[in-house]
């Protein structure tokens, strides 16, 4: 009976999530929707279990997400993977991060190519294990032709020091006279950034409750609409995203106009 039950109540879920995928493919979706994806640790301490248990599963949500962003149509997702501040973290924890994109796309790259997802990596490589950007390197040259949705990770990223790097960059090029100062502005610097081939987020998602940015792509987040929630990540699920994309939707963007 209880089997009967969870079925029934699968088959209601499974209907509402289509009927809500038809509605929001009326509207136009994010072209680029970017997430923090917050709050591993204290799921995995809420169930009394050791933090990378909270990063394993958090490793599932990135799969269903995926998913359900390339059918939507999304062009981009950036998952802010691990940050230039993650380093402070116990070396145990550290240690498994940097071994979950080997474990994540070892097993996910398959179906992201089938899918016609390509990957793209933004960060520091400098100080990354060997195997951890060999995954990813393997994981870009293989999904390079890829016309879909780009599944781009921020990997030991960090906004301050991106714009810090972009900025002795147009320096640089000034001083060598490839460029004039009066050339410079805010499209020409964004060139310089580590997202020259992307566009903007549209929405920024952040789970667990915190409502900051953590050093996150702070110049292009610059007009990007915000959504936040008090779900962990491991407990994001389809139909948070869907909500968050629903929100997007019934909102007006003005980009600093009336």
């Amino acid at each position: 009976m209880l089997n009967k039950i969870k079925l029934w109540k699968n088959q209601q879920q499974s209907s509402s999530l289509h009927e809500r995928m038809l509605q929001i493919e009326e509207q136009p979706v994010p072209s680029h929707v970017a997430i923090i994806m917050d709050g591993n640790g204290r799921w995995a301490k809420k169930r009394a279990l050791p933090r990378v248990a909270g990063h394993h599963e958090g490793m599932k949500v990135v799969r269903k997400i995926t998913r359900l962003a390339s059918k939507m149509g999304i062009n981009t997702l950036t998952l802010y993977a691990f940050s230039t501040e993650n380093w402070k973290r116990p070396k145990t924890e550290v240690d498994y991060l940097l071994k979950l994109p080997e474990e994540f796309l070892g097993t996910f790259l398959p179906e992201l190519i089938e899918e016609n997802v390509r990957v793209t990596m933004m960060g520091y490589k400098e100080n990354l294990p060997s195997y951890t950007i060999n995954a990813i390197e393997k994981a870009i040259q293989d999904t390079k032709d890829n016309t879909g949705l780009v599944l781009n990770f921020a990997l030991n990223y960090g906004s301050r020091a991106e714009i810090v790097d972009a900025v002795k960059r147009v320096l640089n090029d000034c001083q060598k006279g490839i460029l004039e100062s009066d050339e410079v502005n805010e499209d020409l610097f964004s060139s310089y950034l580590m997202t020259s081939d992307l566009t903007d987020p549209d929405l920024l998602i952040r789970t667990s409750g915190e409502i900051r940015l953590s050093n996150f792509m702070l110049w292009q987040l610059a007009y990007s609409e915000f959504w936040f929630t008090e779900v962990l990540w491991p407990d994001f699920s389809e139909q948070h995203f869907i909500e968050a994309i629903e929100a997007y939707q019934n909102r007006q963007r003005r980009f600093g106009g009336v």
